[in-house]
């Protein structure tokens, strides 16, 4: 597992300062992954990133982060080891929380049926429909009835991708606002247009918006405190790579306020996966009042976090150029699917449709006669080294406006954490398995492959994935039945049971104070007493 090549990549991208990585230890025990391309690795690297940005606000205030003198200066009494000591069986909890999560004992509906992997004419596609939204443009796309059940829809769409070519399917899917992806290998999707257009972009973009405002500055957390208290983030991010980030900075002591349009409900299981320490709100921008509202929240905040497509907001001055305009000193951060150029860029997109478009599908599947049936990694890999790369990064932004006043911008992508993912060198634990090769890459042999090296056959005649489920949700992880790190709390919506926080730093709290609440549930205000 290479949790320093990541770590290293990690903290650079974001403008961490490299003599601060001796302060990051590895995880111990190893993250309990297991997966061709290091998902272990990454997971690790980018949590250690995310908790060495909040250390170094712990310790120092900010300034080391950034700072070389101040980072080799002599550490405070107790600290003159790491910082960060990463529990890899909290890491691969945290980046497979949907399989722990429990309301009242119950677990999610995590996965909608018509979402996963298809036969097509020529090929493989890969469909979500977890959003009802979704779900009903991909019916009308295929001509299935909104009323027709779960079974025989399924059943429908099978008949009806087997019938088309999975290139074009891809293509009148976007036109119509589906979510539909031809699984291509990973030459293919080199060579496509938004491939090459995301090779070329940086793991996370970090720039400077607007000028100095020296009496705009976050206020710094007083001794004793978690070291972002005191910082107000406004939450515009669904699914969870964004939700994730902001998770991080709640965690780390900022006041999250999460804002939703009321029209676009969360699924609740999904809300509370990742509204752990955060509050949420509905304001409908459409409306005056709810712009005023907005405006009024955001003439308050430190940061903005979105993760809607981008364009998608600019129809109400929040593109990043105008808010840099109406409130200098705003650290924006962005996250999207397919990066932020290219042909694709306002293309909708999640995790398991990247992994499908970019080649990790079929480095993850298993042989089929002469063909690969596409996998998936063991947790949504992506999403989550996503949303604590944007953590890390703006925590940096954080630290360095409160040197210089200014705002910056930060931005990261799904896509460009998978070509991330695919350029690393291959796992190396110790001999534990084999390696075999894709094309030039060396990869190691998930738990479920052939002790020849030989990717394993697939589970079942008709196996609609890798590893013998449409969603693409293999083990991948040695002992998932064991107990794993979890926290139990009472929320409104009832009992929750969820992955244990993650992330390491001084004085980081063990378990969440404020487990979640309802989707939409508190008032649009800041708190009065979050300030230090």
């Amino acid at each position: 597992m290479t949790v320093g090549h990541f770590a290293a990549r990690a903290w650079a991208a974001a403008g961490g300062d490299p003599a601060m990585l001796h302060r990051l230890g590895s995880p111990a025990p190893p993250v309990p992954l297991r997966s061709r391309l290091d998902a272990a690795g990454l997971l690790a690297g980018t949590m250690g990133a995310a908790s060495l940005a909040f250390a170094a606000l712990a310790v120092s205030g900010g300034p080391a982060a950034r700072a070389a003198p101040a980072a080799t200066a002599s550490a405070p009494a107790g600290l003159e080891g790491p910082w960060v000591r990463l529990d890899g069986r909290r890491i691969a909890a945290s980046a497979r929380s949907d399989r722990l999560f429990r309301l009242d004992g119950q677990p999610p509906r995590a996965w909608a049926p018509l979402s996963g992997f298809w036969p097509a004419a020529d090929g493989w596609v890969r469909t979500h429909a977890n959003y009802p939204h979704h779900e009903e443009r991909l019916r009308a796309l295929l001509g299935i009835g909104p009323g027709t059940a779960d079974e025989t829809a399924t059943a429908r769409v099978a008949e009806v991708i087997g019938a088309l070519s999975a290139r074009e399917l891809e293509d009148r899917a976007a036109a119509a606002g589906a979510v539909v992806v031809a699984v291509r290998r990973p030459e293919e999707w080199a060579a496509h247009p938004q491939g090459r257009a995301v090779a070329a972009e940086p793991l996370i973009g970090v720039r400077e918006i607007g000028g100095a405002v020296p009496g705009r500055k976050p206020p710094g957390a007083a001794a004793g405190d978690l070291p972002l208290r005191g910082v107000r983030v406004l939450d515009l991010t669904r699914v969870i790579a964004g939700p994730v980030a902001t998770r991080a900075l709640a965690f780390a002591g900022a006041e999250v306020l999460r804002v939703d349009p009321p029209h676009l409900p969360e699924a609740a299981w999904q809300h509370l996966d990742t509204g752990q320490e955060k509050r949420s709100t509905l304001l409908d921008l459409r409306s005056p009042e709810g712009r005023r509202k907005f405006e009024e929240l955001l003439a308050d905040a430190d940061v903005l976090v979105t993760g809607y497509r981008p364009g998608a907001l600019g129809a109400f001055g929040l593109s990043t150029e105008e808010l840099a305009a109406r409130h200098p000193g705003l650290v924006v951060g962005r996250v999207s699917a397919w990066g932020h150029t290219g042909p694709w860029a306002d293309r909708r997109g999640f995790d398991s449709i990247v992994q499908a478009a970019s080649g990790i599908a079929v480095i993850e599947g298993v042989a089929a006669g002469e063909d690969v049936r596409p996998g998936a990694l063991p947790a949504q890999a992506l999403d989550h080294a996503a949303g604590h790369l944007l953590a890390t990064a703006l925590t940096l932004a954080v630290a360095a406006r409160r040197e210089d006043g200014r705002g910056r911008a930060v931005s990261v992508s799904l896509a460009r954490v998978a070509a991330e993912l695919m350029a690393a060198p291959a796992p190396d634990e110790a001999g534990s398995r084999a390696l075999a090769s894709y094309g030039p890459r060396n990869t190691a042999c998930p738990a479920s492959a052939s002790s020849t090296g030989a990717p394993a056959s697939a589970s079942a005649a008709g196996s609609q994935t890798g590893g013998g489920r449409r969603d693409g949700r293999g083990s991948g992880a040695p002992g998932e039945q064991e107990e794993a790190p979890t926290v139990t709390g009472r929320t409104p919506a009832g009992v929750l049971v969820c992955a244990a926080p993650a992330l390491d730093f001084p004085g980081a709290p063990s378990g969440y104070a404020h487990m979640g609440g309802l989707w939409g549930a508190d008032a649009p205000a800041w708190r009065a007493d979050a300030r230090p």
